[in-house]
């Protein structure tokens, strides 16, 4: 059976282990700095314009098929932050800690009907041959008054999503793909992956279980 490698365009353990999770086994995916691959500085304006440069660079040096997201939170109370500055809130060498006792500062006092936020994410995927598929995905809920549980990363101790009791960081990886942000953009932009894998590889073992992952079976030819 074929494995291809994908190059996830980030650092974050976290986010590979997402990704790993939600993936057919047969696609190989590694970290960017296995892979020696410099990334550009996120200065795009929105969460699409930074995951495309990522992208584009992890492609572009690994001659890869690459992924890449730029998701962030949208807290209603603070006019939308922190947004696209979500991973450096507190600061450019700022921790998950960090963002999250600044948010909870910039929060205090505002009651909970008022604490509504989303989770925003765009995922995209960068061919070789330069073919870019786009995701995208959100999560609607409430900011906690203080963390709550020990999973996730991020914000996830402090996102309670609509309709629930519990923070993200307080579910399990399975629970939290069937419902986040993330999940959702990449399974949109992965879908669309498997149909290029479909073109040009055509009746591959990876196509057919890249199929089977989200729920499609292939067609055979007439």
């Amino acid at each position: 059976m074929t494995t291809r490698r994908v190059v996830l365009a980030s650092a974050n353990p976290g986010k590979l282990r997402e990704l790993q999770a939600l993936l057919s086994p047969d696609l190989g995916v590694v970290l960017a700095d296995e892979m020696g691959v410099t990334l550009p500085p996120e200065t795009g304006s929105t969460f699409a314009e930074n995951a495309l440069l990522k992208a584009r660079a992890a492609a572009q040096q690994t001659g890869l098929v690459a992924i890449a997201d730029d998701s962030g939170l949208e807290v209603d109370a603070l006019g939308g932050e922190p947004g696209v500055h979500s991973a450096r809130y507190a600061g450019p060498e700022a921790s998950d800690d960090d963002n999250i006792a600044l948010l909870l500062r910039r929060l205090a006092g505002v009651p909970p009907e008022r604490r509504t936020a989303r989770f925003r994410s765009v995922v995209v995927v960068v061919t070789p041959d330069g073919t870019e598929f786009v995701g995208e995905g959100t999560l609607e809920g409430r900011i906690t008054s203080e963390p709550r549980g020990g999973g996730g990363f991020g914000y996830d101790p402090v996102f309670q999503p609509l309709g629930e009791t519990r923070t993200l960081a307080e579910m399990t990886l399975e629970e939290k793909n069937r419902m986040s942000h993330r999940a959702q953009a990449l399974r949109q932009a992965v879908e669309a992956l498997y149909r290029w894998f479909q073109r040009t590889d055509g009746d591959t073992g990876v196509s057919r279980q890249c199929g089977k992952q989200f729920g499609r079976e292939e067609r055979q030819e007439t």
